[in-house]
């Protein structure tokens, strides 16, 4: 009987052995990312990049624009005069950047040669937004000093009016009129009298 027992327990040994033996073992395997989830790293990826490319694309337009803001302020500075003039408080500044126009006989119309420097000038006002100006109007010595006095400020008015329609405002400029009496050229013939009849500038302020 005893026998019997232990033959039983021996064989129920047996199978569970290759029960276990049978039973492969189970492999974990990781879930790959989806479509979707794949999809949407992806996406923040190129957003962080180019995010990264536009900080440095603004970084370094903003360090272009202060080298040329830096580079035309020395421009400028290196184009003004200072000059003292009767009539006008404190310092004022002539530019070689600011050029000068002439006008025919008796007239105070822009001539169209005249309006290009008025172009290039309104330029210059345009990259100094900070500068204001003086028109001074100028005529040569023949008539009146009163009719001069008024010719003089009508070209110095048309000049300044002539500006305001280039988008020059109103604010950033101011006329004067000396007439005939600070002529460019002494001489009493017709090229001192075309080179007197004309619209200066000076910078009242940078």
């Amino acid at each position: 009987m005893k026998r019997k027992s232990y033959i039983v327990s021996i064989i129920f040994i047996l199978c569970i052995g290759l029960i276990l033996m049978g039973c492969p073992k189970k492999t974990v395997v990781k879930d790959e990312p989806s479509a979707k989830e794949a999809a949407r790293i992806e996406a923040e990826r190129k957003a962080k990049e180019e995010k990264e490319a536009r900080r440095i694309a603004e970084e370094k337009a903003k360090e272009e624009a202060k080298l040329k803001e830096e580079a035309a302020k020395r421009e400028l500075e290196r184009s003004l005069q200072a000059k003292q003039t009767p009539g006008i408080e404190g310092v004022v500044y002539e530019s070689s950047l600011l050029k000068p126009i002439r006008f025919d006989f008796d007239k105070y119309d822009i001539r169209p040669s005249d309006a290009e420097i008025l172009k290039a000038n309104a330029a210059v006002l345009k990259k100094y937004p900070g500068l204001k100006i003086q028109i001074e109007g100028h005529c040569d010595e023949r008539g009146t000093n009163e009719y001069n006095l008024a010719l003089g400020e009508r070209r110095a008015s048309s000049t300044k009016k002539y500006l305001n329609s280039l988008g020059i405002g109103t604010d950033r400029i101011s006329t004067i009129s000396y007439g005939e009496e600070k002529p460019l050229d002494p001489a009493h013939n017709e090229d001192a009298w075309a080179k007197n009849r004309r619209a200066n500038f000076l910078i009242t302020a940078k």
